[in-house]
């Protein structure tokens, strides 16, 4: 028997009251969960060289995932990161007499991070640019570099960067290699996110050459059997350290310290340590040496403390996927109704919200909340950030799939309410809801799994999930099959039982 005949029955004839708030529909859960995201820790202002040294901890900013040798995951070890900026990040630590904490950022937003105070330094292979001074304070040099460019063993015709034209060349975007090649407009260029693609991409044939920083072409390129260097090192440039433009004290003392750290000869024996030192006096053969030395010593890889990062992630994953699919589902439920039985206001700011959310990409609504809102005084840490993102653009989606459920129901059966004197309350949470429910639920079911891949975005903003764990081991261990077998079967084992779950209820539904 269907509620409304139930209703009919029974003869309980409800009087019709005031149009109730659209708050009758949304459990109370919903508003706990919206005090709890309020509650957060919003995410530390910007300190200064006499708060980190009152903290004990100088908190400085890199990306793990962009290898060797600048910072990544011991392949011996995974839980640990090595790499000559790690060490470099001890050192100065230890002239500040505090401890080193490292904290984890995309390359490609160090420095807005670094603006908004996730942490005190910038310290991951940064090149010395005008614009990027502009945006930031930067220290004096801690290392020179020049380009090194790669070919394949069988490459005959390219002996130079003079002999690139015409061809396709491979190279990491917004480098001084990447500006290079764009600046010789007669270069096709083909830009990638990590140091591993570029070279995999030549040996495959897929471009002509890699242009790259020399330390990342002698641990990425160099032991490659199948490629070789194109003529010697070329066009020098700096790496720098970010620092906030308001920490003056903080840049002064880092630079007397680098000062500190050339003069005393630890600096020289770091990078000769790790096949980096550039010195006129010490050979280009004997860094490549040095270089092959430590590769060597790589080892194939901590399986278990793989799989340990990787279970990490997924539970990293889950929790995010699970907090913003609650939004994305009660924020749909509020957006749905207000198109229903809103007013025309409510109606017109509903629609609007969810033109505008499916208009555009989620990764710039990701930007636009942790990196734009702190403009208007709201800066949220990293998880609220990524929940509001990812729960925001998934309620547009969701508010169609609960519209079209609604809808699909027959107009006779709210007219028979209607005509029994039924608030539209009453209709919606008797009548139309439970009928929706079965609709919905495999759609709503598919935007979840949906919603656990595309959790993979948050990693821009500092969030190590799933995706970003095996980027970095990945790139650490060079066992890109091996981890991706592993990580794609994670997401199956996080997907398949709500799909089976979905399947269930569904049968359940059929049978009441």
């Amino acid at each position: 028997m269907s509620a409304l005949e139930e209703i009919v029955e029974k003869k309980q004839m409800p009087s019709v009251s005031r149009p109730e708030t659209l708050l009758r529909f949304i459990p109370p859960y919903f508003l706990v969960l919206i005090l709890l995201l309020a509650g957060l820790p919003i995410q530390a202002k910007a300190r200064g060289l006499e708060s980190i040294q009152e903290s004990g901890v100088l908190l400085w900013g890199a990306d793990a995932e962009g290898g060797a040798p600048y910072v990544y995951a011991d392949p011996k070890s995974p839980e640990e990161l090595v790499g000559f900026e790690v060490e470099l990040a001890g050192l100065i630590a230890e002239e500040l007499g505090v401890e080193a904490r490292h904290v984890q950022n995309d390359w490609d937003t160090l420095l807005p991070a670094l603006k908004r105070g996730d942490f005190d330094i910038a310290l991951n292979g940064i090149e010395w640019t005008q614009e990027r001074e502009r945006k930031v304070a930067l220290t004096r040099s801690y290392y020179i570099f020049s380009q090194q460019l790669t070919v394949r063993r069988d490459e005959q015709d390219i002996q130079s960067f003079d002999d690139l034209a015409g061809k396709t060349v491979a190279t990491l975007g917004g480098t001084t290699a990447h500006s290079m090649l764009e600046e010789a407009g007669n270069i096709s260029v083909k830009i990638f996110s990590g140091q591993v693609e570029p070279y995999e991409e030549l040996a495959l044939g897929r471009v002509d050459a890699t242009l790259l920083d020399f330390p990342i072409a002698l641990y990425y390129g160099l032991p490659n059997e199948r490629l070789k260097f194109a003529g010697s090192p070329f066009g020098e440039g700096s790496y720098v350290i970010g620092v906030r433009n308001e920490d003056v004290e903080l840049l002064e003392e880092l630079n007397e310290i680098l000062e500190r750290l050339s003069a005393s000869g630890r600096l020289r024996i770091l990078y000769e340590k790790w096949g980096l030192w550039n010195d006129a006096q010490i050979s280009q053969g004997g860094m490549i040496q040095a270089a092959r030395r430590q590769s060597e010593k790589v080892d194939p890889g901590n399986w278990g403390g793989y799989a340990s990062l990787l279970l990490k992630g997924a539970g990293m994953t889950i929790l995010l996927s699970t907090c913003a699919m609650t939004l994305a589902i009660f924020l749909g439920l509020a957006l749905v109704f207000s198109r229903l039985i809103g007013g025309s206001l409510m109606r017109g700011l509903a629609l609007a919200y969810i033109e505008v959310v499916r208009g555009t990409p989620l990764l710039l609504q990701l930007y636009m909340i942790y990196f734009g809102l702190p403009a208007l005084g709201l800066n949220l840490n990293a998880f609220t950030a990524a929940i509001l993102a990812l729960g925001i653009n998934y309620s547009a989606y969701e508010a169609e799939i609960y519209r079209a459920g609604i809808e699909s129901i027959p107009r006779g059966q709210t007219e028979a309410a209607l005509a029994l004197g039924m608030p539209k309350t009453m209709i919606y949470s008797r009548i139309l809801l439970p009928q929706a429910l079965r609709v919905v639920l495999p759609p709503s079911t598919n935007d979840f799994i949906a919603l656990l891949k595309d959790s993979s975005l948050v990693s821009i903003i500092a969030i190590v999930e799933l995706t970003k764990t095996f980027n970095m081991l990945a790139v650490a261990s060079m066992n890109y099959l091996e981890l991706g077998v592993i990580t794609a079967t994670l997401y199956l084992m996080m997907s398949y039982p709500l799909s089976r779950l979905s399947r269930r209820l569904e049968k359940k539904f059929a049978l009441e």
